[in-house]
């Protein structure tokens, strides 16, 4: 295998000979640099081991228990489906997909409980460590961790299994837009590891997990840790930095530590600030964890403006909200991006034309992934992956199994704890166009409930039941809005879905797969003039009192071409600097 001179993505992944779309960052991956990042930005800790690169691996058929023969090389943490992988093969619900690995232990880390985290790995996950098997896991989308410290030998090599079976559309489980057999908008399945995998050691009582609730009206910063009855006895010591410069401290409790700051600085799309945080857990004045965070000082609200028109506001001011809708896959990576630079990249596009929100549809993204969110600037509706049958626009709410209701929550209530402190989060959205829908009333209910600080938009498209803050309808192509209520926001979550194809940039040159909704327009020059037509229609709407909307999309995805980017990242469909012209005067105007 050769490392020189960046020939090993040459090397390891010989599909690239084939007709296979890539990015621009496709050939900068290799075993050794796969997302070394640190993959928890707002609970960091110095000492850790990251697990990504080359595993054995081996497909068989579902019901083995054990694996006789590794079959290969597979590159952690890219789905065995996608080209980065270097197998590139599908596994489908009948088979089962096996993992491999071979760590050590620091020496400094003795005395310390060692963590196995994993940041997700789709589906149904078992995991042994030298043998012992830890425990069984099931869900896409969220982390998890084992505690294999009492599994570990004395010295050497150490041994992970790791086995995963995923039904996707098969299974009523959360699963997004991945299928088993892609077609039209539904997209190649995720199986098994397709996030960071990785290593920590912490002290035998450490923090887990917190929650950070800003107040801008107190300027105080509400901190609490998760399972605080643990912790009794313990301090909490809370210290906020500005650039280094300590600017406040607390000490606190467990259950309740309260930080306040004197001059407030505001995030927003336009100004983005984050305070630095340093939580520190003491026993009887000595400390036993710290972990380092950061925060944001923002609301989000519904209000009503001069002509008692509900409106959504952002730090108590009125503020339009638009942007794509984001689907997060890649050509080279499936639902992993080949780098931490390409998955900064994506937003950096949105916010370069002018964008300020962005709907994250039925996928949920690594923390990395909110993380830019939050430093760059842009405000999140995140979606609840869907699962399930799916309902039509006049049809009832399906009655789910009680597996499948267990699932379901289970995952959501996942989603809205690992991703609460992200001030770029602004609005949950449990449900698209009755995909998976029932029991809407309680969903949303149970959303507010659980995260009463932010707005909930229970059903974004045609199946609404009157619940949540918001009235979302989905119009294609052309732009239009429900009717105004007294207490909801009038929302358009989705329209557009306008095509340019863009020749040497397909994933796939048929495209008689295609969804058959979407209008192609033959020029770029012919986009752009709809595009901008449409954009007057949502401007006019946005004075009858719509709220926000949401353009069809960020990026062709598959056999979908209504990007305003390719799918490779490699062409922006329309002009950046007009975009944002037009994008600004809806926005402020």
């Amino acid at each position: 295998m050769r490392i020189k001179h960046g020939l090993i993505i040459f090397v390891f992944l010989p599909f690239l000979s084939e007709a296979q779309l890539t990015t621009q960052w496709t050939s900068q991956v290799t075993p050794a640099n796969a997302h070394r990042e640190y993959p928890r930005p707002q609970m960091v800790r110095d000492e850790w081991q990251n697990l990504n690169g080359l595993w054995d691996y081996a497909i068989t058929p579902e019901q083995d228990e054990k694996v006789t023969n590794w079959q290969g090389k597979i590159l952690v943490p890219y789905p065995v489906e996608s080209l980065l992988s270097g197998v590139k093969k599908a596994v489908g619900p009948i088979n089962k997909l096996w993992y491999h690995k071979t760590f050590t232990v620091p020496a400094a880390w003795k005395n310390k409980h060692v963590l196995l985290h994993f940041e997700a790995v789709d589906w149904e996950t078992k995991v042994s460590v030298n043998g012992r098997e830890l425990g069984i896991h099931q869900g896409g989308y969220d982390a998890f961790s084992f505690d294999i410290t009492s599994a570990l030998k004395n010295s050497g090599d150490q041994h992970i299994v790791v086995s995963v079976w995923d039904p996707s559309n098969a299974g009523y489980q959360p699963q997004g837009k991945q299928w088993n057999n892609p077609r039209s908008i539904w997209y190649t399945a995720t199986t098994g590891i397709w996030q960071t995998a990785w290593l920590e050691p912490v002290n035998e009582v450490s923090i887990t997990d917190f929650k950070l609730v800003p107040d801008i009206h107190t300027k105080t910063l509400h901190i609490s840790l998760a399972n605080a009855e643990q912790y009794k006895g313990y301090t909490v010591q809370a210290t906020a930095y500005d650039k280094g410069k300590k600017l406040s401290e607390a000490s606190g409790t467990a259950n309740s530590t309260d930080l306040r700051l004197t001059d407030v600085k505001l995030w927003s799309p336009d100004q983005p600030f984050l305070y630095d945080l340093t939580l520190t857990l003491l026993k009887d004045g000595k400390k036993t964890d710290a972990v380092k965070s950061y925060f944001g000082m923002r609301s989000i609200s519904l209000g009503k403006d001069a002509m008692g028109v509900q409106r959504l506001l952002l730090n108590d001011q009125p503020l339009f909200q638009y942007g794509p809708l984001d689907q997060g896959f890649w050509p080279d990576g499936l639902y992993t991006a080949p780098t931490d630079e390409a998955l900064r990249y994506d937003i950096e596009v949105e916010k370069k034309v002018g964008f300020n929100m962005i709907r994250k549809h039925v996928k949920v993204e690594p923390k990395r992934w909110y993380y830019w969110c939050d430093k760059l600037g842009i405000l999140v509706w995140q979606d609840m992956p869907s699962g399930d049958r799916h309902i039509g626009g006049r049809d009832t709410d399906i009655v789910r199994t009680a597996q499948s209701s267990h699932q379901y929550k289970k995952e959501l209530h996942q989603m809205i704890d690992q991703h609460y402190n992200s001030p770029a989060i602004v609005t949950w959205v449990p449900f698209n166009e009755g995909w998976g829908q029932f029991a809407t009333g309680q969903i949303a209910d149970f959303v507010k409930q659980w995260d009463p600080t932010r707005l909930v938009n229970s059903v974004s498209g045609w199946t609404d039941r009157g619940v949540g803050d918001m009235h979302d309808i989905h119009n294609y192509p052309k732009p239009a809005m429900p009717p105004l209520e007294a207490n909801r926001a009038a929302i358009l979550g989705e329209f557009g879905g306008q095509a340019l194809v863009v020749k040497d940039h397909l994933w796939n040159n048929d495209l008689s797969l295609a969804p058959n909704h979407i209008q192609t327009s033959l020029t770029s020059d012919q986009l752009w003039q709809t595009y901008s037509s449409f954009i007057d229609s949502v401007y006019m709407l946005k004075k009858k009192g719509l709220a926000a909307a949401v353009y069809t999309q960020t990026t062709d995805v598959e056999m979908e071409v209504n990007g305003i980017l390719t799918y490779d990242r490699r062409i922006l469909k329309m002009d950046a600097d007009k975009l944002k012209r037009i994008h600004t005067r809806l926005i402020k105007d």
